[in-house]
């Protein structure tokens, strides 16, 4: 009998780790009310808040739902990010990762199968979130974004798998130490990102370094979809190009981490 080829054992070590991990957050109630607790919160303060800007601005008023689209989107980038970051993490706690790499599982497959986990994460809690939105305060993001919600909610999450492909090398080669840059780095971005304001709002030595995250970009057609009523190819492309830079970025940074973690053996000690 033939041995399987070797897409298929990847395929299968990248289901094997998906599996763990899917099974880790569904047999888990407190996971699962993690994903869906904080987006929601957000989606209410920022909702509440654009209820009573409707009465006082009419820029609310003209561009509806500005700050809860605004907020969702975010949740995608932050919980993207976040969920690369705690699958690993979950590995270090169980002092798993060792027994990983003595398999022949590769890099790669472990992080593909973590990119899926991540995805799945996310359309829990935001998806969860956006829908809590429609019976509360009427608003249907898909609705108010159109198709560009499709590209935008692609180029945040793979910006926060970049995001966390960074981090998680780092905290594999300094060890837990390290760990708060899992729940902190990421609001480093926020300020710079034009979130709720628009880049313009930034000062002028500060917009050139705004425009090189792909997130700056996304608020910014956001705004151009919700106010204008037009989608900015220019600004989906400009994102784009930026995604592949912090992609390949990420990626080179994580795997340089990560032999240099294995070379001294620290995928074995996960204390600080």
């Amino acid at each position: 009998m033939s041995e399987p080829s070797p897409v298929r054992l990847s395929a299968r070590r990248i289901r094997a780790i998906f599996r763990r991990h899917a099974y880790l957050l569904l047999a888990s109630w407190p996971r699962l009310l993690e994903l869906v607790y904080w987006p929601s919160v957000q989606m209410l303060l920022w909702g509440y808040l654009t209820l009573f800007l409707q009465e006082q601005s009419g820029l609310v008023a003209r561009a509806g739902g500005l700050f809860l689209s605004a907020v969702l989107l975010w949740d995608t980038l932050f919980r993207g990010q976040l969920g690369v970051a705690i699958c690993f993490l979950e590995e270090m706690y169980a002092r798993h990762l060792g027994h990983l790499f003595v398999s022949p599982l590769r890099p790669w497959e472990l992080l593909a199968a973590v990119f899926a986990i991540s995805l799945v994460r996310v359309l829990i809690g935001v998806g969860g979130a956006a829908l809590l939105a429609v019976p509360i305060f009427g608003f249907v993001l898909s609705q108010a974004l159109g198709w560009a919600l499709l590209p935008y909610f692609a180029v945040l999450l793979a910006f926060g798998w970049a995001i966390g492909l960074v981090i998680v090398g780092l905290v594999l080669r300094l060890g837990l130490a390290a760990e708060n840059l899992a729940w902190g780095a990421i609001f480093l971005v926020q300020p710079i990102s034009g979130v709720y304001y628009p880049i313009a709002t930034l000062p002028s030595w500060l917009q050139p370094v705004a425009w090189l995250l792909p997130s700056s970009a996304v608020f910014e057609g956001m705004r151009t979809v919700l106010i204008e009523g037009r989608f900015d190819l220019g600004l989906l492309a400009w994102a784009v190009a930026m995604l592949g830079l912090w992609l390949t970025g990420g990626a080179l940074a994580f795997l340089a981490l990560f032999r240099a973690a294995r070379r001294r053996g620290l995928l074995l000690q996960v204390g600080e």
